[in-house]
C-alpha cells in the first residue's frame, strides 16, 4: 500500500493564529495573473464596454483572492475552505470573465449548442473525479498535481461558462438545472459520508476547531447549497430576463 506523502500547493496548513501572514507570492502564478489582465486589455478589453471591463475586474480579483491571498493557505488545512475556493474560482470567477468578453469575440472562437453540452459534461465528470478521495490526496502531493487538477476544472468551467453565454436560452437553462442537480448530489453525498474521506486533512482540522468528519461535512454543505444554489439564480436570472422581455425567438442567447 502506497502512503502518499502531502506537499500542497499552497504550503502547509497554517495555525489560525498565522493564516493571515500565508500569503502565496509565488511569482509564476503572479506573472500569470498580471499577462492575463495585460493581454485582456490590449485584446478584448479594447472592445469591451465599461460595464465588461469591470466584471473582467471582478473575476480577475476573485482569481486574486482564491490563489494569493490566505483562502489558498486555508485550503490546505480546510476541506470546507477548498470548496469555498472552488467556487470562488469556478462558479464566480470563471463566469464573471466570460460575461467580461465581448460577445463578437467568444463566437469567433467556439459555437454554442455543442460545446454547451460536452462542457457540462466534462464539467461535471472533473468535478466528481477530483472529489474522490484517492484523486483529491493526489492533488495535493505536489505542484504539478495540483495544477493539473485546476487547471482542468477551470478550462472546464469556462467552456461552460462560454457555452451558457452563447448558447440558445432554452439550451442554458437545461444545463444550468443539470449543473445543480449534480453538484448538489455530490455536496449531498460528502454530507452524509459516514466517516472522513480526505486524507490531506485528518491532521489539520483540530487547531481549528473541528473535527475531520465535521469540516467535511461543512465543505458538503457549501457544495450542497450556496454551490448548487449559484447555478439556480444564474437560471432564474435567465428566466426572468426572458420574461421581462417578452417572447424570445428560438434561437435567442443570453446575453
Amino acid at each position: 500500500m502506497t502512503i502518499l506523502s502531502f506537499q500542497p500547493y499552497c504550503g502547509a496548513a497554517p495555525d489560525p493564529g498565522a493564516v493571515w501572514a500565508a500569503w502565496n507570492l509565488d511569482p509564476v502564478l503572479i506573472g500569470a495573473l498580471i499577462a492575463v489582465a495585460v493581454a485582456y486589455g490590449m485584446t478584448w478589453g479594447r472592445d469591451a464596454s465599461t460595464r465588461e471591463r469591470l466584471v473582467f475586474g471582478a473575476g480577475w480579483s476573485l482569481f486574486f483572492i482564491a490563489f494569493v491571498s490566505p483562502l489558498c493557505a486555508l485550503t490546505s488545512a480546510l476541506f470546507a475552505a477548498r470548496v469555498g475556493h472552488h467556487v470562488a474560482v469556478l462558479t464566480l470567477g470563471a463566469g464573471l470573465l466570460v460575461v467580461a468578453a465581448p460577445r463578437q469575440r467568444l463566437e469567433r472562437l467556439f459555437g454554442g449548442r455543442a460545446l454547451l453540452w460536452s462542457a457540462t459534461a466534462a464539467q461535471a465528470i472533473l468535478l466528481w473525479f477530483w472529489h474522490a478521495p484517492g484523486a483529491y490526496g493526489w492533488s495535493l502531493t505536489g505542484d504539478i498535481q495540483y495544477w493539473v487538477m485546476q487547471t482542468g476544472l477551470i478550462g472546464a468551467a469556462l467552456m461552460f461558462w462560454r457555452g451558457v453565454r452563447l448558447a440558445p436560452i432554452q439550451h442554458a437553462l437545461l444545463a444550468l438545472i443539470a449543473t445543480m442537480v449534480q453538484m448538489g448530489a455530490l455536496g449531498a453525498l460528502i454530507t452524509f459520508a459516514g466517516e472522513p474521506l480526505y486524507a490531506p486533512h485528518f491532521a489539520t482540522t483540530l487547531a481549528w476547531g473541528l473535527t475531520p468528519l465535521e469540516d467535511q461535512q461543512a465543505g458538503g454543505l457549501i457544495m450542497w447549497a450556496p454551490a448548487a444554489g449559484a447555478y439556480l439564480a444564474t437560471a432564474l436570472i435567465l428566466l426572468m430576463r426572458r420574461v421581462g422581455f417578452g417572447e424570445a425567438d428560438a434561437g435567442e442567447r443570453v446575453a
